[in-house]
């Protein structure tokens, strides 16, 4: 109250007196105007502040910039590929050349080194496209949550299947953009996941644009070959072949919310991304030699919708060209977004049919997840058979249904080994990458440790030299075991294991018996009387007719046999026996099989042996495969074309396969053992590119081409090894 009393007094007491007012009117005005003042000063501040960061980061002192830089950029704590906001590129005569960002002139935008690598001369894509390849240089940006499906084909099986391998296709989208990796500060990566939704609406018919000849060569239909693999800078303009009908969410919108994906979105190019996929003529979802694997690929851009139209003869055709767009896709770490080519046209089909890659899980066990692993890896690089060798003399880890022994005796523990369900396990996760699995029980030889219990159960010797010393004597590395061939038993366990998985993996042509390395002199501890070669020739012959049985009395068109010095005994049927040739690009063998009708498949040691160049595990020097393999010698190896061989020769050679023995690797090595060397394999046996130059030169365009396949992988979790300094990579055409 007294307060309130003295305020009272003094209002009234101002009031009174005038020259008080003009006072109190004073001391108000500059008060006003020192506000203001501060108030200008803070908006000139900001203002200043905006300016400098438009754009990116620009220079104030070289220090404190790049210091701010590292501040704060997007730390993806967990995901291998760093983001490199000091540099940007500018496309100089088909090249990309790096620029140091913090110099640059301002308001200049970055661009990643992905973004111009991908923009940049021809198509950045492993393996090459085959046929016809042309796309813009103008690339529009997109979310996961504009992509849907839509899919066209008679056969629901083709429709199951492939709709699943579309998920694993957005499943990897999502890991390139970041998606599913956190910032430091706890925040998920990029703009946010995808979309809702569910259900799918019937889609119009794609007319089919690849279209197959007697001998399954896809014709080209789109114009002037002489200009097909030249970069087309296209209209952005061009109309849609097709309007967008229906409603159609997808399977991108179920994928998004089943991650939850949070943040708010970024405009982007492209309103809608539609990838139409048509499937008409084959519903076989088994690869065979007889597989259409050719595929076109087109995608446009007209206001807003960005249209894709992959047309295939089968699913497998139409998974390679799922794969395709993936390349045709990738992430801006500047715009924070997934990016795309405004326009591309691709017509593709391999030029052998069998490209393979062979693991050893029997001289260390390998999980089924990182076999799942290798497997996404080859579908990356278009390889399209996976040969499991699954046992061999050090252990035996598959445990079969009918012979559980051979696990319990030969397993290294009871965690590593293989059941029937993780076989059809990795069956069906390769068949959603278009690979089929050839599984392999090595035999007569590389037979040791689990075949040992025959006397226990009444059934004899089953296998012979067992763990034998010296192991020279008998076998090519230790531990020593060869099946004995003169035992029934052995054949019947022999047709129980080929029964069960060839029920694992399905309907093949294909079937690989191993025969590898047999040791005579282990045979003439207990034969000695006998035609040992003849011997083994029996053994090979009962084997295929176990085969026969065990697949239902049909025998697979290929059987196979690792080469050695008994496969040019003439003994095997050429009608019946194909060759896995492992011995020397240069050895005699490769012709003499040739010569006598063979059907071969190259593994040669001197150029895809993965597992060579790494010393001798059992002393010091040099491993008798050295020296290492570089992903050059596996690119270079054209075995056909230093062989001269004439068409009809051509014709034998059903293709390739790299091949990583174990010896010395285990899961901690597997990825950067194989990739990306194998995958130098996939576009030799994909595109075959010619040798416009030197035999053993690499041109620079596919180092460029390599480099960045290799980016990929690493973005997909695979740990791939650089094929040479960082510096190279963002400097392409410096160091070749």
């Amino acid at each position: 109250m007294n307060i309130l009393m003295h305020l009272w007094f003094l209002k009234n007491y101002v009031e009174s007196s005038p020259w008080l007012r003009y006072i109190f009117k004073m001391a108000l005005a500059v008060s006003l105007r020192r506000a203001l003042l501060m108030l200008l000063t803070a908006t000139i501040f900001v203002l200043m502040v905006l300016y400098w960061n438009q754009g990116g980061i620009k220079p104030q002192s070289y220090i404190n910039t790049y210091e701010k830089s590292v501040g704060s950029r997007e730390a993806l704590s967990e995901f291998p590929i760093p983001v490199e906001k000091i540099w940007t590129y500018k496309c100089e005569g088909d090249k990309c050349v790096r620029y140091h960002y913090l110099t640059l002139a301002k308001g200049e935008k970055r661009v990643p080194f992905m973004t111009c690598s991908m923009t940049c001369g021809d198509i950045n894509i492993w393996p090459h496209p085959t046929i016809k390849s042309g796309v813009s240089s103008k690339s529009l940006t997109f979310s996961m949550e504009d992509i849907e499906l839509r899919l066209d084909t008679p056969y629901p099986q083709v429709e199951t299947q492939f709709r699943q391998s579309f998920e694993l296709f957005l499943k990897d989208l999502r890991r390139i953009q970041r998606l599913d990796f956190r910032d430091s500060s706890g925040n998920e990566g990029g703009d946010g996941g995808g979309v809702a939704g569910g259900a799918e609406a019937n889609a119009a018919p794609v007319a089919s644009l690849v279209n197959a000849d007697a001998s399954g060569k896809v014709e080209d239909d789109v114009g002037d070959h002489k200009k097909r693999h030249k970069r087309r800078y296209a209209d952005a303009g061009q109309s849609e072949s097709h309007r967008l009908r229906g409603e159609n969410l997808g399977a991108a919108s179920i994928l998004a919310n089943a991650f939850g994906g949070v943040g708010s979105r970024k405009r982007c190019d492209i309103e809608t991304f539609t990838i139409n996929v048509s499937v008409h003529k084959f519903s076989d979802l088994h690869l065979n030699f007889e597989t259409d694997e050719s595929y076109r690929l087109t995608g446009g851009f007209e206001n807003g919708h960005y249209k894709v139209q992959i047309a295939a003869n089968s699913f497998f055709g139409a998974r390679h060209g799922l794969s395709t767009l993936e390349q045709l896709i990738w992430y801006d770490d500047e715009d924070n977004v997934l990016r795309t080519l405004s326009k591309a046209i691709i017509i593709d089909a391999p030029k052998f049919r069998y490209r393979g890659l062979m693991l050893d899980t029997s001289r260390h066990f390998f999980s089924v997840e990182a076999i799942k692993r290798t497997i996404a890896g080859m579908s990356h690089a278009k390889l399209n058979r996976f040969h499991w060798h699954i046992t061999d003399s050090q252990s035996f880890p598959y445990v079969s249904k009918h012979y559980p022994e051979l696990a319990a005796h030969g397993a290294y523990s009871e965690r590593e080994t293989y059941t029937d369900e993780d076989v059809r396990d990795v069956v069906a996760y390769a068949k959603l990458h278009g690979i089929q699995v050839v599984p392999e029980i090595d035999a007569p030889a590389h037979a040791g440790n689990g075949w040992d219990w025959g006397p226990k159960r009444g059934m004899g010797e089953l296998s012979l030299c067992i763990n034998q010393q010296p192991w020279s004597f008998y076998c090519g590395e230790p531990p020593c075991g060869q099946l004995n061939p003169k035992n029934n038993h052995t054949y019947l366990i022999l047709q129980r294991l080929y029964e069960e998985l060839l029920n694992s993996t399905g309907p093949t042509d294909y079937f690989h018996l191993g025969g590898d390395e047999v040791n005579l002199e282990c045979w003439a501890q207990y034969f000695n009387d006998t035609d040992l070669r003849g011997l083994w020739c029996d053994f090979m012959m009962n084997a295929m007719a176990r085969l026969k049985i065990a697949n239902n009395n049909v025998e697979p068109k290929y059987v196979t046999v690792w080469s050695s010095g008994l496969t040019n005994t003439r003994c095997l049927p050429k009608s019946q026996f194909a060759v896995q040739v492992w011995g020397g690009s240069t050895w005699q063998e490769n012709y003499d099989l040739l010569d006598n009708g063979f059907n071969v498949i190259f593994s040669h040691v001197d150029a895809w042996y993965l597992d060579c160049g790494f010393g001798n595990w059992r002393a010091t020097g040099d491993a008798a495969c050295s020296p290492y393999r570089t992903w050059q010698n596996v690119y270079k190896h054209r075995p056909w074309e230093r062989m001269r061989l004439d068409k009809t020769r051509r014709k034998q050679v059903l293709g390739g396969e790299v091949c990583l023995w174990t010896e010395q690797v285990d899961e901690e090595q597997l990825d950067n053992r194989l990739w990306p060397r194998a995958s130098a394999l996939g576009e030799r046996l994909w595109s075959d590119p010619d040798d416009v130059s030197d035999m053993d030169t690499v041109p620079q365009e596919v180092f460029k081409r390599m480099s960045v396949f290799r980016t990929r992988l690493v973005e997909l979790g695979l740990k791939a090894e650089p094929i040479f300094p960082k510096y190279c990579a963002q400097n392409p055409g410096e160091c070749i």
